[in-house]
């Protein structure tokens, strides 16, 4: 049963996102095992978003800013490390790594996310 924080939450979702897993698969009819990309979730309602973080350094050499970027979504969802997931919120589409473990609440979890650069 979804209660009503998480529905108000929801509402406040915009964007989908799919998650793919990088794994072995065996071919059912040569029986070789060769690593693939495999999707592990389709479409879940989710949010993006971004902060900025500057600190500034003793040296003098300037402020540093990091971009920090946070996946909002249902928490009955398992997002296992290093996967890559591909998000399309407000007409753009872009794919991100999970970087840390999720932040996870009574009603969603937050994972902090990285630039995909590929499989590893």
């Amino acid at each position: 049963m979804v209660s009503a924080r998480r529905k108000a939450l929801e509402k406040l979702w915009n964007g989908e996102c799919n998650v793919y897993e990088w794994k072995e698969v065996e071919d059912p009819i040569t029986f070789v095992t060769t690593p693939k990309e495999v999707t592990l979730h389709e479409n879940l309602k989710c949010k993006l978003s971004h902060k900025n973080i500057s600190a500034t350094s003793q040296t003098g050499a300037g402020a540093i800013v990091v971009q920090q970027i946070k996946l909002s979504l249902g928490n009955e969802f398992e997002i296992p490390p290093g996967c890559k997931i591909t998000v399309t919120q407000n007409g753009k589409t872009a794919d991100y790594a999970r970087s840390g473990e999720p932040g996870v609440f009574i009603d969603h979890q937050e994972i902090v996310l990285d630039v995909f650069k590929g499989w590893a």
